[in-house]
């Protein structure tokens, strides 16, 4: 359900990772970041992140993944224990936070720093997570 006063990022798909992200039920309508004055709310097929805005530390522009590396399911990094949604290898936003959050473990013991994520427009939702916390600040 959609929080009042939000909005949804679509993933952006490259032709390349649609047969992966189809086979764990990442689609269109299952993948998608609603962003709001609540908080950040990722779904990526079965898989879900829920944060308060104040939680959101810092988002950055990323991209140039490798398709092995990012296709399919949500990835783990080893070096940083971050995870990465990822429907193309060009561009994301990757959102660091205060405290790490719970994605790929369901008992929630393992927990991530940042998120990166493949949103159609990883400068508008930048630029809207800065909005939307000067507005909290205020």
């Amino acid at each position: 359900m959609t929080d009042p006063g939000s909005t949804r990022h679509d993933f952006a798909f490259a032709r390349a990772y649609r047969l992966p992200a189809l086979a764990l039920g990442i689609t269109g309508s299952t993948a998608w970041v609603e962003l709001g004055p609540t908080g950040l709310r990722v779904r990526f097929g079965l898989w879900r992140l829920h944060t308060p805005l104040a939680n959101v530390a810092d988002v950055r522009r990323t991209g140039g993944f490798g398709f092995l590396k990012t296709a399919g399911p949500p990835h783990l990094s080893f070096a940083d224990r971050g995870v990465t949604m990822a429907t193309n290898g060009d561009a994301a936003a990757c959102v660091a936070f205060h405290e790490p959050v719970a994605v790929l473990d369901p008992t929630g013991r393992l927990r991530h720093p940042a998120a990166t994520l493949t949103v159609a427009d990883p400068d508008r939702f930048a630029a809207e997570v800065a909005e939307l916390q000067a507005r909290a600040g205020a």
